[in-house]
């Protein structure tokens, strides 16, 4: 009987040894499969072994220059003059942020916009397959004194006449890649800060006449430093039109934006990433800064102050989430109308609109991105000229310790006037240069705001 009892209790010993076994099997796959059960538990640092601690940046840059002449993008008075030449390289800029086992990259471009819709796709494929990076923010500058990047390869639309201008659009996508795949490949862990503060005097309101004109002074940096607190990326956002060279200049420049860059660049030792803000309605200040030379410089000691102030740390916690809807608004231009299609044909070139009729024919779609990094950064891309109010306004109720409004952003659909902008008029807010439909850039934010608060588990599915 003892010895039948011994059995028993050595069998049952087993069984328990064996139910305990396989919950901590399970338990360790748990971790391993949902980073958000990780973070939650507290009482053991798995931090050395589970792989969603991994926090690991790196960043490229590519001279995307055109080498040849090519119509110029920005003011509608150049028609389809040829550039002659270059005050100052282009450039593409790349960061790479992996959290986990996702990566965002985030791309600062010296153009006018984002590349189109097909270059786009073509760019994002690319670094998909070759690097895995499945989120990108892909943005312009808006600088006005860069080539056009609309045109495309059929009859009427640039082939035979703009064929140096095709030639460029492969160029920019294999020189875009190539930036981002450099920073994949020189990923590594890293440190990290965010800050901003508001600047005064630097950008103003240029469309509205009603007082107090709303201008989103918020100059925001993220600084990267390696693990022994050397910085070696500076991620710089704000929000004024790159407008300071005479339309008359034919040649190419990065504008303010490029001078900001290098001056960073020089005094910190880092590669410095401009990404625009919400400028639809924001020019520069110059004040004594007169050129785009003295206001980058300007500019630039403001982000020395700023990022020098910073103190980076560890992620301790490092997370990654991203969202992307493309919408679809009715257009309040009607571009299939033969009169109103040569009035812009007259205004800016022929072959260019057809690429817009192309682009709105399904009705203006533009495109939202939002990634929350780390439970407390967030990013919001759009396509298209944001009127200042509407980052504001989304700031104000994110509630998260910093938001970058990426305007320009994978993609490009003109202005995106306020409720009331449109209601007042003028240039920006009317249908000619803003096609979407009225109340479009407030859906869009409302958008935006509840998926970050979806993201942040405040509001639940």
């Amino acid at each position: 009987m003892n010895s039948l009892r011994r059995a028993g209790s050595l069998r049952a010993l087993m069984i328990a040894s064996l139910v305990f076994f396989l919950a901590s099997a399970t338990q360790e796959r748990n971790l391993y499969a949902t980073p958000r059960l990780y973070t939650a538990s507290a009482a053991i640092d798995f931090s050395q072994t589970d792989r969603s601690a991994v926090f690991k940046v790196g960043v490229g840059r590519r001279d995307i220059t055109p080498r040849e002449p090519v119509p110029m993008w920005g003011y509608g008075d150049r028609h389809d003059a040829l550039s002659n030449g270059t005050l100052d390289p282009l450039y593409a800029v790349a960061l790479v942020i992996q959290a986990g086992d996702r990566k965002l990259a985030i791309v600062g471009l010296d153009l006018g916009r984002s590349p189109s819709e097909r270059s786009l796709q073509n760019i994002r494929k690319r670094i998909k397959e070759r690097a895995g990076i499945e989120h990108s923010f892909i943005a312009g500058s808006h600088s006005h004194h860069t080539p056009v990047v609309e045109l495309s390869d059929e009859e009427g639309k640039g082939k035979g006449r703009f064929d140096a201008a095709l030639r460029y659009y492969q160029q920019m996508e294999d020189r875009i890649t190539e930036a981002v795949l450099e920073a994949d490949s020189k990923l590594a862990p890293a440190k990290m800060a965010v800050g901003s503060l508001q600047l005064e005097g630097f950008n103003r309101n240029r469309h509205t006449k009603i007082e107090p004109k709303p201008s989103d002074r918020e100059l925001a940096v993220m600084r990267f430093d390696d693990m022994q607190g050397n910085p070696f990326a500076i991620l710089v956002n704000f929000a004024a039109h790159p407008t300071t060279i005479p339309p008359l200049t034919l040649k190419f420049s990065a504008d303010y934006v490029g001078a900001m860059k290098a001056t960073v660049d020089k005094e910190m030792g880092v590669t410095t990433l401009f990404m625009q803000g919400a400028s639809g309605d924001q020019s520069v200040n110059q004040g004594s800064n007169k050129g785009y030379e003295a206001f980058g410089r300007a500019l630039g000691q403001e982000v020395l102050k700023l990022a020098r102030a910073m103190t980076t740390e560890e992620v301790r916690k490092p997370s990654l989430e991203v969202m992307e809807e493309r919408f679809k608004f009715t257009s309040r231009t009607d571009l299939s109308n033969p009169m109103i299609r040569t009035l812009y044909e007259r205004a800016f070139f022929p072959e260019l609109i057809p690429n817009y009729i192309d682009e709105y024919r399904e009705g203006v779609r533009p495109r939202l991105t939002v990634a929350l990094l780390n439970n407390e950064v967030a990013f919001v891309g759009a396509s298209g000229e944001f009127f200042s109010n509407h980052s504001i306004r989304l700031k104000e109720r994110a509630r998260v310790k910093q938001l970058f409004f990426l305007g320009y952003s994978n993609g490009y659909h003109q202005y995106f006037p306020t409720v009331e902008a449109v209601a007042e008029g003028g240039y920006g807010a009317d249908n000619r240069v803003s096609p979407v439909e009225v109340g479009a850039g407030e859906e869009m934010m409302n958008t935006a705001l509840l998926w970050i608060y979806r993201m942040l588990g405040k509001i639940k599915q």
